[in-house]
């Protein structure tokens, strides 16, 4: 009887045992949140075991149904919405290229040398550009302009004023205008409505991953504009 207790005791030491084992083996494995005795987290990354508090995430909108005053509202936002996804990607070029325009000439010393990279990616713009502005409608331009402010922070005007002559900026105003286009126009979903809707559209797009997210270099609150005109 007594030999029967000690197997059965032996056993269950044994059982223990493996339990144990599987169950630290498991957390070996699997380390990817764990938490000591003042309740700090540890996260794995790349196999570096990192104490952190907290763990920063991109802001995620829900978006509520849009409410539009009348059929023709909603027939509005629905061109707005098919020219938005047309002109935007240009928008998104002309803010990467000035921020890569912003960076190489902080790195380059020399006044000829800077003068010469400038030419150089103005002529990439103006032949990237060119032909592909020339199919875009009349409110497809003045949506650009709008984006192109919303994208870099600048408009369209100060954007050629800096790249080429004051002149040429004027100009170039001047021509816009022929076909009711202001190089000048901003971006302000805050008090536009037309421009809240654009802001909508991007937002939703972003959303379903359809255009690439890119944050907006302009001081506004999206929800802001929600809570104005929805």
């Amino acid at each position: 009887m007594i030999f029967a207790d000690i197997t059965i005791m032996r056993i269950t030491l044994i059982i223990i045992t493996l339990l144990y084992s599987i169950v630290t083996f498991s957390q070996e494995e699997d380390k990817k949140v764990l938490t000591d005795s003042i309740d700090t987290h540890y996260f794995m990354f790349e196999g570096d075991t990192i104490p952190i508090t907290e763990v920063a995430l991109n802001d995620v909108y829900v978006l509520k149904k849009i409410k539009f005053e009348d059929k023709d509202d909603r027939i509005r936002y629905l061109i707005l919405k098919r020219k938005v996804k047309k002109v935007y990607p240009y928008a998104k070029m002309a803010s990467d290229k000035l921020i890569e325009l912003t960076t190489q000439l902080d790195s380059i010393k020399k006044k000829r040398a800077r003068k010469r990279y400038t030419k150089k990616v103005q002529k990439f713009i103006e032949q990237e550009f060119s032909e592909e502005l020339k199919k875009l409608t009349r409110t497809e331009g003045q949506i650009l302009v709008k984006l192109i402010h919303r994208q870099t922070g600048i408009t369209a005007y100060k954007l050629v004023k800096e790249l080429r002559s004051g002149w040429r900026a004027f100009w170039y105003n001047s021509t816009a205008k022929l076909f009711k286009i202001s190089l000048k126009k901003e971006y302000n979903p805050i008090e536009v409505k037309e421009d809240y809707y654009i802001e909508d559209i991007l937002q939703r797009y972003f959303l379903t991953e359809v255009l690439e997210r890119q944050n907006s270099a302009l001081d506004f609150d999206y929800l802001d504009a929600v809570a104005k005109w929805n």
